[in-house]
Formats: C-alpha cells, structure tokens, sequence
C-alpha cells in the first residue's frame, strides 16, 4: 500500500502531541499512579487503537485493517513480557513506584525510535532478500523453545554484569545516591550518572533485546511499513499505563511465558511454511486470521490455567 506522506507525518505529529500531554500535563509531577488510574488509561490507549484499525478499515480496507489489528494484538501480547522485566529493574534498582512513570516514558520514547530504526530495516530486508523469512522464522522458532526452559528469578537478574552498564560506568562515573531523583547530578563539581539514568539505560537495553524477537514476529503479518510502524507505537505507546494496572498480579500469570513461548514458535513456523509455499508455486497459506485466532487462544488459555493454579494453591 502506498502510504501518503501525510499520513506518516500526521500520525508522528499526533504521538509526539499525545507525549507531550502525557509527561507535560497528565503527568506533571512525580506521583505513584493508582491501579484504577492505570486501568483507565490503559482502556484510553486500547480505544485509541481501535479508532485507528477503524479508520484503517475504511480507509484502506477490510485486509489492511486486519492485518493492523493481528499485529497490534502481537506486539501487545509480546510486550507483556517485558513488564516482568520492568518489575525486576525497578525492584533490583529500588526505584520507588512515584518515579517509575517518569522513567518508563523516557525509557518508551526511546524505545519508539528504535522500533521505528528495526521496522524500516526489517521490511527493506524482507523486500530485498526473500530467503531472509526463513531466517526470521527460525529465529522465532528457537526463541520461543528457549523461553520454555527460562524460568525468571529476581536472585539471578543481575543488571550490574550487563556488557552495556559495565561500559557505561567505565565511560562515566555513576554517583552512589541519589536523593533528587534526577538521570544526572554533580559530586564535587563532576557530572555523574545516578542510578535513575541506569534503570533508564536498563529498560532501553531490555527492549531492544525484546524488539529483536517482536518486529520479525510483526513482519510475519504485514510487510507494510505503515501497518507494522502504527501497530507496533500503538502497542508500546499503552505499555506504561499497563505495567501500573497489572504490577500488583503481574506474578499470577504463571502459565503466561509458555503462551509467548507458543505464540512465537507457531509465527515462526508459520513465516517459514508460507515462504516455502510460496517458493514451491503451492496455494497453501496461513492467513492472518488463523494467526489471530491461535494468539487469542494461547493467551486466553494461559490467563485461564494461571487462575485455575493460583486457586489449586489457596
């Protein structure tokens, strides 16, 4: 689909207007945002979403719309991961819940530029070199395989024997406190990191780690920059509001890495099947909608597993 450029720079205008709102007058001041807050922000983002798969639907047509939505559902369903990780950072960093908000945005900002640097390169790959489907499905395939044997443990996350945050304290000295709350301050007259800015550092490293899973799984729906770049700040734009709204039960969903697990396995095989069916002149394909309905029932099965253990156990 041609994308007209107004549209690519109506849609960036409209995030960073909704940035701006967020950090500037919804969230002016550091302030521990409340579960019913969170929940009613999160419904907020997810309406804003469905507004705009409808005015994909009308504006580009049934297919575009369902390939919107498929990929919004994903990279939702995916980024549920890394708010296990958000919790272990803020944890391993004793972040305290009111300045959380004020990391997570600037962490998300720059999360959106990297996706937007992976979704250009990925699709310009796609469109270039077909075989590199079968190297993204194979990717996703031994990711989600690894995942079931990945148990997270708060004792092993040890953010300090990062690679990244080693280099960093060697390029820059990173102060022992910091009672301001601020990425950066002064001892004795030099700039030092605090350990606001390493949680932030921490959180961009994380997500680029799980960008490198998500945008393959995304191109495995559409090859259409516009789509697959939308969906994926859509996703990612509500992630914050659904960390505070799910923090306090986030643990109960036991069984909900073995359903990204699933769901990254079956894109993967589903990107290599179709690329070989093509390949062969074959008219068999997993469409969208087979793709959508497995994500629903993975992650509906979990949550339902998760409730039936948590109960087993009480």
């Amino acid at each position: 689909m041609e994308t007209h450029a107004l549209y690519w720079i109506g849609f960036i205008a409209f995030v960073l207007v909704m940035l701006l709102l967020d950090l500037g007058v919804f969230h002016k001041k550091d302030e521990e945002m409340r579960v019913k807050t969170a929940l009613a922000w999160s419904f907020f983002w997810i309406s804003l979403a469905l507004l705009f798969n409808a005015l994909v639907y009308f504006t580009s047509g049934s297919q575009k719309a369902l390939e919107f939505f498929t990929a919004y559902l994903l990279e939702k369903s995916l980024s549920v991961d890394n708010l296990f990780v958000f919790i272990m950072i803020f944890g391993y960093f004793s972040i305290q819940p009111r300045h959380q908000h004020r990391i997570l945005f600037w962490g998300i900002f720059g999360a959106l530029i990297m996706r937007a640097i992976f979704i250009f390169a990925g699709v310009a790959l796609i469109t270039r070199f077909d075989w590199i489907m079968y190297i993204f499905g194979a990717f996703l395939v031994y990711t989600g395989l690894g995942m079931l044997g990945n148990k997270k443990n708060d004792r092993d996350f040890q953010p300090d024997k990062n690679i990244v945050i080693r280099l960093f304290r060697k390029i820059m000295p990173v102060a022992p406190d910091n009672p301001a709350a601020r990425f950066f301050t002064r001892v004795n007259g030099k700039i030092h990191a605090t350990t606001f800015f390493l949680t932030l550092l921490f959180i961009e490293v994380s997500d680029l780690i799980f960008a490198v899973d998500s945008i393959p799984a995304v191109l495995s729906v559409s090859s259409d920059t516009f789509i697959v770049f939308t969906s994926n700040i859509f996703a990612i734009l509500g992630l914050r509001a659904l960390y505070f709204a799910l923090n306090g039960v986030m643990r109960y969903f036991y069984y909900l890495g073995h359903a990204l697990a699933g769901i990254l396995s079956f894109i993967g095989l589903k990107m290599c099947a179709n690329e070989l069916a093509r390949d062969l002149d074959s008219p068999f394909h997993l469409s969208n909608l087979v793709s959508l309905g497995v994500i629903i029932l993975l992650l509906s099965a979990a949550i339902i597993a998760s409730i039936i253990k948590k109960r087993k156990e009480t």
